[in-house]
């Protein structure tokens, strides 16, 4: 057992835990005071219900000996409930409990950044119930794909991508970022647009948002470092590339803000920071610190571009999911092909290093297919769900706001009114829980 690099990847998985209130703060800064509740629940309901189906299949699905051999979903019965993780294995590096754990919070994560796609709209219960069915049916098999590798002696057979196409996935930019991406496009096609579209209200606690987009960024380096799975030259690599990028795609989404808009936000700011994020999460073992700077800059430029797409094209893409990590998913995945360099941990190079197309070809494939897929089943959940248990709020609930009529709760409770002569009024929190009102159906 490597002591050092199970102290490293501790130390990874506990800053990608931290990605989970992060995520609830940035999106729950950018949402309507009126939701900014029902967001965070969203994020921290779609991490625990994954946690849970984790333990009892998940990490079976993607890690389990794949189904006849054909890389496309791992054997669920393998490994139920992880109580086979509990002994020490002599032949392995890291403990399987502990690699077991950094891969939950991935697949929490990832089902999470959905949430942000159907802001200010979508029923609570309803999202837990699509979150459990993507993350089975979409998840699972997408990351069997992309994060399951042969075993070395031949007797456990993984992914297709990861082995057979071989494509550069360092960290989940397909599996993670295009993935969830390009569900958010699906589902929000499904659930319409917000009453206020196209002039939803504005975010409603900038501090919150970029205090989230900090603690992201903390966490994305156990995220891409982390998946190293080793306290060596390569986790270091990986963690300069992503500061690198995530410098450089800030400043790009500010250029452009600026040659746009007239103004250089903070909103932008924040929305470059976790494009740059993205951009580099399958790149960052498989390209030069310079390398990395120019992952972030065209992802820090094509971003903001993609992000005005909704609005000509009529999806209300709540808080920018699609723009930030769809295309910032499939422009890092794809950049690869271009800018590999075989001195990187990746050890493959791509055109502008003398590799020609082939790497970039590969890389293509392996978005297209994630893309195709995840798109496809999501749809169909989405439509499912909206035929039978509903997917809308009602349009009285999300008027009034969904943190009182769902959870009965305020955010913010600053200036408690007093009734004439002094005497307190109902408390808003004790109004919405009286049987028959619109809370009822909102749930």
């Amino acid at each position: 057992m490597d002591t050092g690099s199970t102290a490293w990847i501790l130390a990874s998985a506990m800053a990608v835990s931290l990605m989970v209130p992060g995520l609830a703060l940035f999106y729950g800064g950018m949402t309507a005071t009126k939701s900014t509740l029902n967001m965070m629940m969203m994020v921290f309901g779609a991490v625990a219900l994954t946690g849970v189906l984790w333990v009892l299949y998940g990490y079976s699905a993607v890690f389990g000996n794949s189904y006849g051999g054909a890389g496309v979903l791992g054997d669920v019965t393998e490994y139920p409930g992880l109580g086979q993780l509990l002994a020490e294995q002599p032949d392995a590096t890291l403990p399987p409990a502990l690699v077991a754990a950094f891969q939950a919070l991935f697949a929490a994560i990832t089902v999470a950044l959905v949430a942000g796609a159907v802001a200010d709209r979508m029923k609570f219960g309803a999202w837990l119930v699509f979150s459990g069915l993507w993350v089975t049916l979409v998840y699972l098999p997408v990351a069997h794909w992309v994060f399951a590798f042969d075993s070395a002696d031949g007797s456990v057979t993984g992914g297709w991508i990861a082995n057979r196409l071989a494509a550069v996935d360092f960290a989940g930019g397909t599996a993670v970022h295009v993935n969830a991406g390009i569900a958010a496009l699906a589902v929000v096609l499904v659930l319409g647009k917000r009453l206020s579209w196209p002039r939803p209200a504005r975010p409603h606690n900038l501090p919150s948002t970029v205090l989230g987009a900090g603690i992201l960024w903390f966490g994305w380096f156990g995220f891409n470092g982390g998946s190293a799975l080793a306290a060596g030259n390569a986790a270091s690599v990986v963690f300069l590339n992503t500061f690198a990028a995530t410098c450089a795609a800030l400043l790009a989404w500010l250029v452009v803000e600026k040659l746009r808009d007239g103004h250089a936000t903070t909103l932008g700011a924040a929305s470059g920071t976790i494009a740059g994020l993205v951009a580099i999460t399958p790149s960052c073992g498989a390209v030069s610190p310079v390398g990395a700077m120019v992952v972030g800059l065209v992802a820090g430029a094509v971003c903001p571009l993609a992000v005005g797409l909704k609005h000509r094209f009529g999806y209300d893409d709540a808080l920018d999911v699609v723009g930030v990590h769809l295309v910032g998913g499939v422009l890092g995945t794809l950049l690869i092909g271009f800018l590999a360099t075989a001195e990187a941990p990746n050890g493959r190079d791509g055109l502008f290093y003398g590799g020609g197309f082939e790497l970039l070809g590969v890389q293509a494939v392996a978005a297209a297919a994630v893309l195709a897929y995840s798109f496809v089943v999501t749809l169909v959940i989405a439509l499912v769900l909206h035929k039978t248990i509903g997917l809308r709020l009602p349009a009285e609930a999300e008027q009034q706001g969904i943190d009182l009529t769902v959870h009965a709760e305020t955010a913010y409770d600053l200036a408690p009114a007093t009734a004439i002569g002094g005497g307190a009024l109902p408390h808003p929190v004790a109004t919405a829980r009286i049987p028959g009102t619109v809370t009822d159906a909102a749930r």
